[in-house]
């Protein structure tokens, strides 16, 4: 009798909850592999624009040459997000500020997807 008494008093988690408990870090791990390569371009645009905003020979550079060296920079990193167009420049106070706004979709299933949006800049 003091056997099943105690068999009584096990707990754990079951078969059901295992399964559920799995599902859910296979859901975790699936969203955050689709969600890492977009912040990790997003940190890379905001470095190079901080690169070429301290660099002293684009001080005084036209904009296009600033562009120009955004674009083989992101080539290099092969970012596709944004363009060369689609920086903001100004020069303000001796010092070059560049930025830009995007966003990125982000598929997660059928018709459920995932806005992200970034504000990279040099500042």
């Amino acid at each position: 009798m003091k056997m099943k008494s105690a068999a009584c008093r096990q707990r754990g988690v079951g078969f059901v909850g295992m399964i559920l408990i799995a599902a859910g870090l296979i859901f975790v791990t699936i969203l955050g592999m689709k969600l890492v390569p977009a912040y990790i371009h997003s940190a890379q645009i905001a470095q190079i624009f901080k690169t070429i905003a301290h660099d002293p020979a684009m001080q005084g550079a036209t904009i296009s040459e600033i562009k120009q060296s955004y674009g083989k920079r992101a080539n290099i990193n092969y970012i596709t997000d944004i363009t060369a167009e689609d920086i903001e420049i100004s020069k303000g106070d001796g010092q070059l500020r560049l930025s830009a706004s995007y966003s990125v979709k982000i598929p997660i299933a059928g018709n459920v997807t995932l806005l992200l949006e970034f504000n990279p800049s040099s500042s």
